[in-house]
């Protein structure tokens, strides 16, 4: 036999891998580890001490005593009084337990570490096609490709004739100085040499060196001249249905077919968390599934538009413990009911401190809408100014703030009454009323989708005139004001003053679904602080009648 079969007769013999030697190795250090942590755990609950002899070496011995009679925990330990072990049935809990939390361990950290695989290995592909889009716009081939439609025999033109060219030539139009031919037949490429040398001495042309590179690099500056980035006249429509929203616009104005392909775009292209409101159940279907691979999807829609049965619960007291936050509810809140005209601003601010008040007083005493309901209707009140004044969470004056409202200005307070009516009519409505009932996960859902790069959908319908019937419009409205402020404030946290990755809002007919208060301003600082913004409305003037104090880049 010869030397190079015995060698390869050896390098083909397998053998035990490594990686299960290791495996095996591991499994049997941790079982050690969790009968020897059970074992002393035990003792411990049950007398109260650790057990004498129960060490980490004798711990193997054990283990096979164990194996072959698993009740009988002192021969296992015959090093130890029987006295300081536990029974064999609060051990065997204890290494079960352990045994369990292990495994769940290892199934999050491995669930975790293929998701944030995922996300990366997604953000890498969209930056490289986004690059190749890039890339794909100008060409740099394209002025040659454009030069050489003219056939390989063309005349090069001298540096003076090239620099008297008019700017405005367009490529692959070939000008009196350059005189390119009608392109000739493979077979005919000899004499349409000489044809071209012919012709070019009858011009007064100089004969190029077909030798030299130089003609490459002499055609090389008219490369810009192919294209530009001025196209040619197209219709109003087509800005709206943009490939991507780069830089992200402020505001579109738009139809109801272009603002779908728009939001839908922007919505795809967000690389962190997302929140969406759209009066069209389309743009959440479109969108969900992509959405779910990067984090976690919720969908508040109250007035049931999509066709699921999971919903987010969310009501309008959480968080109201807090003045301020009551302050921002409330306005939220009566944001699409209140008058535009600057003669009720007072109006406005008493419905709003009547509003204020009756939410403040429902959150420190752990009452639901329903009574927020009963409040703003005019009945029992005097339960909340009862709970303002005796409650120790309440505010400072609080309760003399609702009772200077309640008690002055009987005709303004009627109409103030009218307003906080108006804005939570929609509770009379069961669904409405149930989407207000939080569930025990709905809270923490809603807290932490920012953080876990989730989307939160708020879906609506689209009403016009909400000062007249309003609708589910005022509760759309201080969910979306909520989150807003909740990114706000989680940017003024950061390090840097803004979120990263960028909170992304994509706003589709914003001014018929919910008019936030808060969104000129995300306008004018929004992206400083990782809070990109897409707006989208039918017209100019829907967005001058929701914001008739704010300029709207419009």
């Amino acid at each position: 036999m010869r030397p190079d079969d015995r060698r390869s007769r050896h390098d083909t013999q397998g053998g035990i891998p490594d990686g299960l030697l290791v495996g095996i190795l591991a499994f049997l250090l941790g079982m050690t580890l969790l009968v020897w942590t059970a074992t002393g755990l035990a003792a411990l609950f049950a007398h109260g001490s650790w057990p004498s002899g129960v060490t980490f070496t004798r711990t193997p011995l054990a283990m096979r005593g164990l194996i072959a009679q698993p009740h009988d925990i002192p021969g296992a330990w015959p090093g130890t009084p029987p006295g300081e072990l536990s029974g064999y049935g609060l051990f065997w809990g204890l290494f079960i337990g352990q045994l369990m939390i292990l495994v769940v361990l290892t199934v999050f950290v491995m669930g975790t570490l293929a998701r944030w695989r995922a996300v990366r290995a997604r953000r890498r592909a969209e930056k490289e096609a986004a690059a190749q889009r890039a890339a794909s716009v100008t060409p740099p081939d394209a002025a040659g490709a454009a030069y050489g439609a003219g056939g390989p025999t063309q005349h090069e033109v001298p540096a003076a004739e090239q620099h008297r060219a008019p700017a405005s030539a367009q490529p692959g139009v070939p000008t009196p100085a350059q005189h390119v031919p009608p392109a000739p037949a493979p077979h005919d490429a000899q004499t349409s040499t000489h044809h071209d040398s012919a012709a070019s001495a009858q011009h007064d042309v100089p004969t190029p060196r077909r030798a030299a590179p130089e003609p490459t690099h002499v055609l090389e500056p008219t490369a810009p001249l192919a294209p530009t980035p001025v196209a040619a006249p197209t219709a109003p429509a087509s800005l709206f249905g943009q490939e991507r929203v780069s830089g992200w616009e402020k505001i579109l104005v738009a139809p109801r077919e272009s603002r779908q392909t728009t939001a839908t775009q922007a919505v795809r292209d967000a690389e962190g968390p997302a929140l969406v409101v759209t009066s069209n159940p389309a743009l959440w279907q479109e969108t969900k599934d992509a959405r779910a691979k990067l984090g976690p999807t919720h969908l508040y829609d109250p007035t049931h538009l999509c066709a699921t049965p999971a919903r987010l619960h969310w009501s309008p007291t959480a968080g109201c413990e807090d003045k301020a936050t009551a302050t921002g509810r409330a306005a939220a809140l009566l944001a699409p009911v209140r008058p535009t005209a600057k003669l009720d601003q007072a109006l406005s601010d008493t419905a709003e401190t009547l509003l204020r008040s009756y939410l403040h007083a429902a959150a420190i005493d752990g009452r639901t809408i329903r009574h927020v309901h009963r409040w703003s209707q005019g009945t029992q009140i005097q339960d909340a100014v009862r709970i303002l004044r005796t409650n120790p969470k309440a505010a400072p004056g609080s309760a003399g703030e609702l009772e200077g409202a309640l008690t002055a200005h009987p005709e303004r307070r009627d109409m103030a009454q009218q307003l906080t009516t108006r804005a939570l009519a929609a509770l009379s409505t069961v669904n409405i009323r149930e989407a207000c009932t939080p569930n025990r996960t709905d809270a923490l859902a809603l807290d932490s989708f920012v953080h876990e790069g989730g989307t939160l959908y708020v879906v609506g319908e689209s009403i016009e005139d909400p000062r007249t019937k309003p609708g589910a419009m005022p509760l759309l409205t201080a969910l979306v004001s909520s989150v807003v402020e909740r990114g706000r404030r989680m940017a003024e946290r950061s390090s840097s003053g803004r979120l990263d990755p960028p909170f992304t809002l994509v706003l589709d007919d914003i001014a018929a679904v919910a008019p936030l208060p808060q969104l000129p301003g995300l306008l004018a600082t929004g992206a400083d602080r990782g809070m990109p913004t897409l707006a989208l409305l039918r017209s100019r003037e829907q967005g001058r009648a929701r914001w008739p104090h704010d300029e709207l880049p419009v």
